[in-house]
């Protein structure tokens, strides 16, 4: 207490700290047990029923899910890498273009149906249609992106049509590792 008076310090006011700083302590104990209640609770619930083995064995099990979903990743990319080199030999580039063969006479119901493969090798399809004669249908081979006959207009215009479409090996996503 000397000391206290010496440097002029009241001791209401030591009290009413001391007790001010208790009370800021009893709070966080509260709030501390409050969260480690909490806490054990959500422990209780997750180990309900379980003991350490069978923790464990429900843990390797996840992993084995695991390892047996990678496998049929991998077998999945394989066929798709299988499909995506059959892709290379199926049409599947196409350009079409309707067109009145023999202006105004039959009407918008001729067309052009060019089909590539991913390499623009395939064929042109021209079917010319006259309300008078019929129906006139035509294939022109295609080799690299190129005929080796003379195409019409529109002919010409189909098959460049069909070599700007992005070919389905373009679309299949590349595996990342």
């Amino acid at each position: 207490m000397e000391i206290l008076e010496q440097f002029g310090i009241d001791l209401g006011y030591v009290v009413m700290g001391m007790a001010g700083v208790i009370f800021i302590m009893f709070i966080m104990l509260v709030i501390t047990m409050a969260k480690n209640s909490s806490l054990r609770k959500k422990y209780n619930i997750f180990m309900a029923g379980e003991n350490g083995k069978n923790l464990e064995k429900a843990i390797l099990d996840k992993f084995a899910a695991i390892d047996t979903l990678e496998n049929n990743v991998e077998d999945i990319y394989r066929k798709i890498q299988g499909i995506n080199g059959q892709l290379t030999t199926a049409y599947q580039k196409i350009g079409i273009v309707k067109y009145d063969a023999f202006k105004e006479i039959g009407g918008k119901l001729s067309f052009v149906l060019v089909l590539l493969t991913e390499d623009d090798n395939g064929f042109i399809l021209n079917s010319m249609h006259s309300t008078k004669d019929g129906c006139y249908t035509y294939a022109k081979e295609v080799v690299g992106g190129e005929a080796f006959v003379i195409l019409s207009e529109e002919e010409q215009q189909a098959l460049e049509e069909a070599k700007k479409n992005i070919s389905l090996k373009k679309m299949v996503p590349q595996k990342k590792r």
